[in-house]
């Protein structure tokens, strides 16, 4: 055998002995068909305990719900939210999907798959949200028991030392402990008793002989105060609010209804759902849930600049309508741009405008084969407004008609009478040019088309003896033959229209009312500091030397006071200085000292205790005192 003496094995502390080498439980879990191997292992170290499903699970859990985790979701949930906002969305412009896929047929195919189109119902999207969710839950619940168990337990004791604090003060006064402690509370409190700046409780301390290296301590009274609990109460109203914000715009997106319709003067349409031109909703929107009120444009009127600094720029919009509620009483607002109107519980924008020239056309037979006024749409700002008339086969024989082309609101002739542009946004000089096609425009069929495309793929146009293709101008009152003899069109009338934008979105207001929470939680957990004041103050004897008489007994108080902060804290030491200038008796002098009188002898400097403060800094902040 070896004399050489073997070095006791590094055991951790807190570890059973079931897991710890040479334990009796160790042995006979080993024992029980670990065989060789386990104890070989056994020998080299502790056994490290296996999590296991419940293990598992906590493991998991405390991931989830970690802050870090949740700030990776929201990230995450901002990353997720860019396709929405890039790509084009099916809910909101099927159209636009369609033709995406066409132009990306390979790539589309497969963001198809994904769930890209549709962003915010895809799996993924979902999946992040629920997570976030339940992060916020499971970060919330237990941090709110522990908030509510600090704020009722007691600031923490007065330390015995003083010493080891970053800020830090004493003087002297001839007021008693009892009369200081009273005044150091008072001041810590604050002036609002119902919301004190610092929870404060005093306490006295019984005098204590010098046992050993400790010295004596004399009978004292102490004040032990602490703020900041504001700051996590900040900090839970960001966390509640944001989680109520998700449930909000989730709620928003699910009740949400959204129509959108155009209105001519003298016109107007109903608050169903089959009345608007597009309609879009969430899942739990239901038809009935609309109320049924009406609206009538009873006119529109538009205002532009016309001198030459300015020229043709718009100055305002109004629409005239009239609103008759469910009741049937009846009231005339308006709606201007960014002013909405509020009705039927949802507000109405003012979207766009534009020209609804009411035409009638005639076919070969002379019969009427389409009247009404057709809305075109703007592309510039003197308003040249492209439109389609879709003509039907009324008479049995006959082609089917497609008038495509511009309406110019101040028309303006080139030279040779072949262009025309418009110069001005107002109906000066409103004037249709328009192109002719005839064949099948699939009117049959009763598909839905898109009132402001016509497909002239398998249309023939009509062309002149050169074959450029024959352009009809039309004015107000005026009937023109149509080439080919295929009719003729008359140009009515010209009413405006209006492009109106319904929306009922119920979490608007509580949007709002979280964000703002949000804001104000973040505010007070940034802003609000975390902050522990202690008080102490005996009476001792003054010295001779002090300038008293000799043989005359005379005491005075001493008063020492102590802060510590959680982090930097720049405000520290004025707490701790403004606490003791606060104080019966003492008053800092012109030279920065606080005494109780005009003698220097009977006050404590305070750039002694400055001196000191700046030495435990350079120490570190982070020792904790000893209590």
């Amino acid at each position: 055998m070896s004399d050489e003496k073997t070095e006791p094995r590094y055991r951790p502390e807190g570890i059973h002995d079931a897991f710890a080498e040479g334990g009796p439980e160790a042995s006979a879990a080993s024992g029980a068909g670990a065989g060789d191997a386990t104890g070989a292992a056994g020998a080299t170290g502790p056994n490290v305990p296996r999590l296991g499903l419940v293990g598992t699970l906590r493991w998991t859990w405390r991931q989830l719900t970690s802050m870090r985790v949740a700030l990776m979701l929201l990230m995450l949930l901002a990353v997720a939210a860019v396709p929405g906002s890039v790509l084009p969305q099916r809910p909101q412009d099927p159209a636009a999907v369609l033709r995406y896929l066409q132009d990306n047929p390979t790539t589309g195919e497969w963001l198809d798959r994904l769930g890209f189109f549709d962003v915010y119902a895809s799996v993924w999207f979902s999946a992040i949200y629920i997570l976030l969710f339940v992060s916020l839950v499971g970060c919330i619940l237990p941090r709110t028991k522990a908030h509510l168990q600090a704020l009722r337990s007691r600031p923490p004791r007065t330390p015995r030392r003083f010493d080891r604090f970053p800020a830090q003060g004493s003087a002297t006064t001839d007021a008693s402990p009892d009369e200081v402690v009273a005044a150091a509370a008072g001041h810590l409190r604050g002036r609002v008793r119902w919301l004190p700046t610092f929870r404060v409780e005093t306490s006295a301390e019984e005098a204590a002989p010098a046992v050993g290296k400790r010295s004596a301590r004399p009978a004292a009274r102490t004040v032990a105060a602490e703020r900041g609990y504001v700051r996590e109460t900040g900090n839970l109203l960001f966390h509640l609010s944001l989680l109520g914000l998700l449930v909000a715009v989730a709620l928003g997106q699910l009740l949400h209804y959204r129509g959108q319709a155009i209105v001519t003067e003298d016109r107007g349409f109903a608050n169903a759902v089959v009345d608007y031109d597009t309609f879009e909703n969430g899942a739990w929107f239901r038809p009935s849930s609309l109320v049924p009120f009406s609206m009538t444009l009873d006119r529109f009127e538009a205002e532009f600049a016309a001198d030459a600094v300015a020229f043709a720029q718009s100055r305002d919009f109004t629409a005239f309508v009239t609103v008759r509620d469910p009741d049937g009483q009846s009231h005339d607002e308006t709606i201007k741009v960014n002013h909405p109107l509020t009705a039927g519980g949802a507000k109405i924008y003012l979207q766009g405008n534009g020209y609804a020239p009411e035409v009638t056309v005639r076919d070969a037979e002379g019969e009427v084969a389409f009247a009404g006024r057709v809305p075109f749409l703007p592309e510039d700002t003197m308003y040249t407004s492209r439109g389609v008339i879709k003509v039907p086969d009324v008479s049995p024989g006959l082609d089917q008609i497609g008038l495509v082309g511009s309406f110019l609101p101040t028309a303006e002739l080139s030279a040779d009478g072949t262009t025309a542009s418009s110069v001005y946004p107002q109906p000066i000089n409103p004037l249709l040019v328009l192109e002719v096609y005839r064949g099948d425009l699939g009117l049959d069929e009763g598909l839905p088309q898109n009132v402001y495309r016509l497909d002239t793929e398998d249309l023939e146009p009509s062309v002149d003896a050169d074959g450029e293709r024959v352009k009809v101008l039309v004015a107000p009152g005026e009937t023109v033959e149509l080439p080919d003899g295929l009719g003729s069109i008359t140009f009515e009338s010209l009413p405006r229209y209006v492009a109106l934008d319904l929306r009922h979105d119920p979490s608007l207001t509580w949007v709002l009312v979280f964000a703002l929470g949000a804001l104000g939680g973040l505010a007070v957990s940034l802003f609000t500091p975390r902050r522990r004041v202690w008080v102490r103050a005996w009476r001792e004897p003054v010295p001779d030397d002090a300038g008293s008489v000799p043989g005359t007994p005379r005491e005075r108080t001493v008063v020492r006071v102590a802060g510590l902060a959680r982090g930097d804290d720049a405000g520290l030491q004025n707490e701790v200085d403004s606490l003791l200038a606060a104080l019966p008796g003492v008053a800092p002098s012109s030279e920065g000292d606080l005494t109780s009188g005009p003698a220097r002898s009977r006050g404590t400097s305070s750039s002694d205790a400055r001196g000191t403060a700046t030495t435990a800094r350079a120490t570190g902040r982070a020792r904790k005192a000893d209590r």
